[in-house]
């Protein structure tokens, strides 16, 4: 089916949904099994918000699972209204990119998940939610879920592995906002959490506290090039790096 067949379908589709959703408000929908219609007017704006996103129509696709979302949370039926708006920040973020947006739907998504006790999917959403805010340079709201989504998995056996990452990225959040309060930052993580204490998230942080202390951008980015060599830094921590780095007197600001 071409773009247009879809298009076109789900027109339908979503016609049909907003048909019984309206059917369903009256009095005798009301009596005679209501939800029902509803039910299944949602898993209507559903598939035809698949179709949208087939179609590459990112706005009507957004308007059904928004409708979704509006009928499940008055169910009171928030998980599936959190899948939902999961799907709408990856629309706002993959094809949108409108960073902001997406990070509210995972906001919402992650209080739906934690209202529901699902707090492994809540902080699924809440680490989005860090990575992007970091990114936007709003540290402090970073800092923030970084070092709640640590405190949540440090005590779970199965993620407590984790736990030393969220700190490393609290940690260069603090250092780019000020170079004293990650300090600080990285003595309370330690006393919080052990295990952060060998690893060699910690053991880098420490040499590029030095090496900015000292000015010195060739131990900088010697220490970060000795703990790529082993584990891969990702985009996301290579930009946190350069922004620090970027703090040393007359430095060009690349990781070279």
């Amino acid at each position: 089916m071409d773009n247009s067949g879809k298009e076109k379908e789900a027109m339908q589709l979503m016609a049909e949904a907003d048909k019984k959703v309206k059917a369903s408000g009256s009095f005798l929908g009301g009596m005679f099994g209501g939800n029902h219609k509803v039910e299944d007017a949602c898993e209507m704006y559903a598939r035809a918000a698949n179709m949208f996103k087939m179609a590459k129509n990112w706005s009507e696709a957004i308007n059904c699972l928004n409708q979704a979302i509006d009928i499940y949370t008055d169910m009171g039926r928030f998980t599936i209204a959190a899948k939902h708006h999961i799907t709408i920040a990856e629309i706002y973020e993959s094809e949108l990119v409108d960073i902001e947006k997406a990070i509210a739907h995972y906001e919402q998504a992650a209080d739906y998940y934690k209202g529901e006790e699902s707090n492994s999917s809540a902080n699924k959403c809440l680490l989005k939610v860090g990575h992007y805010s970091a990114q936007l340079e709003q540290y402090q709201k970073a800092i923030e879920i970084y070092e709640q989504v640590a405190m949540s998995t440090m005590d779970n056996p199965l993620l407590k592995y984790n736990a030393k990452e969220y700190f490393f990225k609290a940690s260069l959040c603090h250092f780019i906002v000020d170079e004293l309060n990650a300090k600080l930052a990285i003595e309370k993580y330690e006393e919080m959490f052990p295990a952060f204490t060998d690893s060699r998230e910690l053991k880098l942080l420490k040499k590029l506290l030095e090496a900015h202390e000292e000015q010195n951008s060739e131990a900088f980015t010697e220490a970060v090039k000795e703990f790529d060599s082993v584990s891969r830094l990702d985009q996301w921590l290579t930009t946190m790096l350069l922004r620090i780095k970027k703090t040393i007197q007359g430095d060009a600001g690349d990781l070279k």
